[in-house]
């Protein structure tokens, strides 16, 4: 996972971050994702991972709690392969059964394979900050799509 998440930030707009993760930052991550009770869903090809997959709190704000934001990431050498489906789905079905009322993606705006594969899965547009991230010598828009979950029988304040 530590290089699948280091080549996206040294060779794309996927992450806003210029410098690569540790393995030691990587551990960190994932302890508070355990520790948060929020998932790290893995797909394997030939006991290699190929991609991963999370989501956690939108804002850190009590009245957000039915809301998670997703992150997905595919190594370069599985890309084109469904894996971001499956992951993807997989993500979905996680956030539906956990009660969760919307799933949001924030996705750079020029990165329309993602942009095409949330809408496949009924994501819909929902805003773009203009020049919200600055990498590679040039602006990048932010794209927010989010999709609608059955959320909880019974939503409640507090």
């Amino acid at each position: 996972m530590l290089e699948i998440f280091n080549h996206a930030v040294m060779h794309s707009t996927a992450i806003y971050a210029y410098e690569p993760q540790t393995l030691a930052e990587r551990f960190s991550w994932y302890e508070r994702k355990l520790d948060r009770l929020e998932p790290v869903i893995v797909y394997e090809e030939a006991g290699t991972v190929a991609g991963y997959a999370t989501y956690g709190a939108f804002r850190n704000f009590p009245a957000y709690k039915y809301t998670v934001e997703h992150s997905i990431y595919v190594a370069p050498e599985h890309q084109g392969k469904g894996i971001g489906n499956s992951l993807l789905e997989a993500v979905i079905e996680s956030a539906s059964r956990r009660g969760y009322r919307t799933l949001v993606a924030g996705i750079d705006a020029a990165n329309a394979g993602s942009i095409a594969i949330h809408e496949k899965f009924g994501f819909s547009h929902s805003g773009t900050i203009r020049e919200a991230g600055f990498k590679f010598g040039r602006w990048l828009d932010l794209a927010f799509y989010q999709l609608t979950l059955d959320g909880p029988d019974e939503p409640q304040d507090g």
